[in-house]
């Protein structure tokens, strides 16, 4: 399999930088759909393209009966304006491939070769899952809702995604761990609302701007004092606003947070403890509160059986030193837990840091504006990738 995907590397870094070079954002990617249908021109796939979103399905069916299964790779790039000097950079002004997703792209492509070159030893059917919106935009459950896991006739019985790394992970490496894998995201939004005035006579109005500081700071304090360290919370606040000018109390106060979790009992404590010190606070303090928790991705939980065929199988295909278990889950989030929620799944990441002399581990991480993926990767990943189809069919 390596050796026949090797052949494929410098076709797939061509199409991985033709992608990088044009990036779309959301589930509306016109141009990526286009690039990808020319891949995958006159391959033998059924192809399905999305009503709601530009995702493509494309059912390759094998030279046997057998059941379903499903590679996924994702397609959007983010709203971040590239840094890295390449000469296949982001032509696309406030767009950039910071996430990898060209990689996925790419690497599902030749995977899909590699598969059509080997069609008649498959026992079943693959569907390969091209899927826009994987950002924030929950491009998985649209393609989930118009029908992808039962896009071969019937429904999956595994699903199979892999995520490239700017940094922390070698270059070449693999890596994934049964369980939870990825966290749980959502979001809170808070706005405490109080009466204006005069900043030189605070005693005449109600002021939001203490309550809104005392409830961030209390909701530091909540996490640590109200969730299990060994079933843990991250709770950022990324914005806060109020006034608009030295000597005035404003109206009103509002900041948002970024809420994760690695299970639905602390998902569901920390929003509605998150809620509960909110709406005290502001009660406290003679406030009104409006607040929410605005549900994201679920947690990406791995399946055990599925986890330990892909990663016994990724360790036989590269060796067993390409292969280090990922001791704890990432904070991060992934709408492949969407899929992961309903069908027997297994996420891997695959390192892809650059491999001039940088430290794998002080690089840039992903989604940011200097990170920088190595495309020598694309070969493993289409292996891997196809390995994964062939050898989880011929389970049965």
């Amino acid at each position: 399999m390596t050796q026949s995907a090797a052949l494929l590397q410098p076709g797939l870094a061509t199409l991985r930088r033709e992608l990088h070079q044009e990036p779309e954002i959301g589930l509306d990617l016109p141009r990526t759909q286009a690039r990808l249908l020319s891949a995958l021109d006159g391959l033998p796939l059924e192809l399905t393209l999305g009503k709601g979103l530009s995702s493509i399905t494309a059912v390759l069916r094998g030279g046997r009966p057998g059941p379903k299964v499903l590679l996924r790779a994702d397609m959007d790039a983010l709203p971040v304006q590239e840094h890295v000097q390449v000469p296949y950079a982001s032509t696309i002004p406030g767009a950039m491939h910071a996430c990898g997703h060209d990689l996925h792209m790419a690497a599902l492509v030749g995977a899909t070769r590699l598969l059509v070159e080997r069609r008649a030893e498959l026992a079943g059917d693959v569907v390969l899952m091209f899927q826009p919106g994987e950002e924030g935009a929950g491009g998985a459950q649209r393609m989930v809702d118009e029908g992808v896991l039962d896009a071969a006739g019937e429904r999956v019985v595994a699903a199979y995604a892999l995520h490239v790394a700017a940094a922390l992970l070698p270059n070449g490496l693999v890596t994934a761990r049964p369980g939870p894998m990825l966290a749980a995201s959502d979001t809170l939004r808070v706005t405490l609302r109080g009466r204006g005035g005069h900043g030189s006579s605070p005693h005449s109005a109600l002021d939001p701007v203490p309550a809104v500081c005392e409830a961030v700071l209390a909701l530091q304090s909540m996490v640590t004092r109200r969730i299990d360290a060994f079933d843990p919370v991250v709770l950022t606040v990324g914005t806060l606003s109020a006034g608009t000018a030295a000597n005035v109390i404003p109206d009103e106060a509002r900041f948002e947070a970024t809420v994760r979790s690695f299970s639905p009992r602390s998902r569901e404590l920390v929003g509605s403890e998150a809620l509960r010190v909110v709406h005290g606070i502001a009660a406290a303090h003679g406030l009104e509160a409006v607040a929410e928790v605005e549900p994201g991705y679920p947690v990406t939980v791995n399946d055990p059986v599925e986890t330990d065929f892909a990663t016994g199988l990724a360790a036989r295909l590269f060796g067993p030193e390409r292969y280090v278990p990922m001791a704890q889950p990432i904070a991060g989030s992934e709408d492949f837990g969407v899929l992961a929620a309903v069908v027997p799944s297994a996420f891997l990441m695959l390192g892809a840091a650059p491999t001039d002399g940088r430290d794998p581990f002080t690089a840039a991480y992903n989604h940011s504006p200097d990170a920088e993926f190595e495309d020598n990767v694309l070969a493993d990943g289409a292996a891997l990738l196809a390995a994964l189809a062939l050898g989880r069919l011929a389970r049965g």
